[in-house]
């Protein structure tokens, strides 16, 4: 016989089981607490010379055509559309998690029909409804969310990386637009030598050496020449793929815009803007829900449900004109599951723990991608300038060199030897400053700078 009556047993056994689910809650570290702290602790970069107080990637050039380009891209590219759609995937789960933490209703209608009996008719509605008590459906709606940010902010990196790549393929195009320009002035150039040390020969002011020389200087440069027309075709196709686009021609400037230097500021300060630490931040706040989530599994739940039915010898009469209702409360917990629980839980904490590790990975990724942009912007000044100064020289020395051979005071080797070192000063100055101009843009997206355009949808 029951000494207690029955609402005083179920508060007691609710008691216990609250106290077995309690003594295996978590106890792991706050790892969104040393996320903060690690991002806090990085040191400031020195700002740049020049930089300027640029707020957006497509600040840094300033060009119609390039704008064009870029909301092209976004509108075609198929692998910006795949993380788009993974981002609507994951906002249509988020609405299915929401739902748990509503009642379910549901209605039913039945028929029966018995020899010799009259058909009946069944008519029911019921009510169920968890109560959250341990919050446990609110944490599993809120990783849900934080999973849609998280993929909100990785389709904001995916959006910048490619507006990025856009900006960087169409610098290169003008690249290897002016790389083949130089060719081409190499071999109109190599092409009038050999016509004139032929003249030379046929005249009897030259040897067949010199004519071998000049045909074999103006032969490997025309190769060379038709290298570069390909790269620049090739080129052409690969942001054509970043367009979305099977073929296409784009139009190529004759000479490099302007590309604005970003200014790094406070390591911290900078680092926030990046998407993809957004997203990596976002991973460990889910993964901490989930955790959460695991956890609270081990403790009881009640449950609610409610029911209207009735019968009746026509369809009228059973939709509940006169129905019978009931009430039920249901109290569940876990006693034996072969440690089933305590793994699923080991697993979502060990989950937590990963997705700090690779928060930290991004963050130390962010902080060198940064560092070797601004050296990168430091080293590759300092070449433009020696290089410059070669190129000027290497000018000089080809006009003397020019003005000796005429008076035979130098061989054809030596003057196609000077030939050769202006040409290749001139090409190396042009891979100088597309370099600089391209590693500002990678500067800009390792310091988090986004483009104008944001999706609101």
């Amino acid at each position: 016989m029951c000494r207690y009556p029955c609402p005083k047993v179920l508060l007691i056994a609710l008691c216990c089981l609250l106290a077995s689910g309690c003594s295996s809650l978590s106890t792991s570290p706050d790892y969104l607490a040393q996320a903060d702290s690690d991002r806090q602790n990085l040191v400031s970069w020195s700002e740049l010379d020049a930089g300027s107080e640029t707020a957006y990637l497509d600040d840094l050039v300033n060009s119609d055509d390039l704008s064009a380009l870029i909301a092209e891209a976004r509108e075609a590219n198929p692998d910006l559309g795949q993380t788009l759609l993974s981002l609507e995937i994951l906002r249509a789960q988020y609405r299915a998690t929401q739902a748990d933490q509503l009642p379910e209703v549901e209605a039913g209608f039945g028929a029966n029909k018995t020899e010799d009996i009259d058909t009946s008719y069944t008519g029911s509605i019921s009510v169920s409804w968890e109560l959250d008590l341990w919050a446990k459906i609110s944490d599993e709606a809120s990783a849900a969310a934080s999973d849609v940010a998280e993929q909100l902010a990785l389709y904001q990196a995916a959006r910048d990386t490619l507006a990025a790549e856009v900006m960087q393929g169409w610098l290169k195009l003008v690249n290897l637009n002016r790389s083949v320009a130089i060719a081409e002035q190499r071999v109109e150039l190599l092409e009038k030598n050999e016509q004139w040390i032929l003249q030379r020969y046929r005249s009897g002011l030259g040897d067949l050496e010199d004519l071998d020389s000049a045909q074999s200087s103006a032969a490997s440069a025309r190769a060379s020449l038709f290298a570069t027309q390909e790269s620049l075709q090739q080129q052409q196709r690969a942001l054509n793929l970043l367009l979305g686009q099977s073929h296409g021609s784009t139009a190529i400037a004759t000479d490099y815009p302007q590309v604005l230097l970003p200014l790094a500021d406070l390591a911290d300060q900078t680092l926030q803007r990046r998407p993809d630490l957004k997203a990596a931040y976002l991973a460990i706040e889910a993964s901490d829900f989930r955790t959460s989530v695991a956890y609270k599994e081990m403790l009881p739940s009640i449950s609610l449900g409610a029911a209207l039915s009735d019968t009746g010898t026509s369809p009228g009469e059973a939709l509940l004109k006169n129905p019978v209702w009931s009430l039920l409360g249901q109290l569940t917990a876990p006693l034996f599951r072969g440690g089933e629980l305590e793994a699923n839980a080991e697993v979502a904490e060990l989950s937590t723990a990963r997705s700090y590790q690779a928060y930290r990975e991004t963050l130390l990724n962010a902080v060198q991608e940064v560092e070797n942009a601004i050296g990168q912007e430091s080293s590759l000044a300092k070449q433009q300038q020696q290089i410059d100064s070669a190129l000027l020289s290497a000018r000089r020395n080809y006009q003397q060199y020019q003005q000796k051979y005429r008076n035979g005071l130098v061989s054809v080797l030596d003057l196609l030897e000077v030939q050769r070192q202006t040409f290749d000063l001139e090409s190396q100055l042009n891979d100088l400053i597309y370099q600089r101009l391209s590693n500002r843009i990678t500067l800009g997206l390792a310091l988090g700078l986004g483009i104008k355009e944001t999706d609101q949808s």
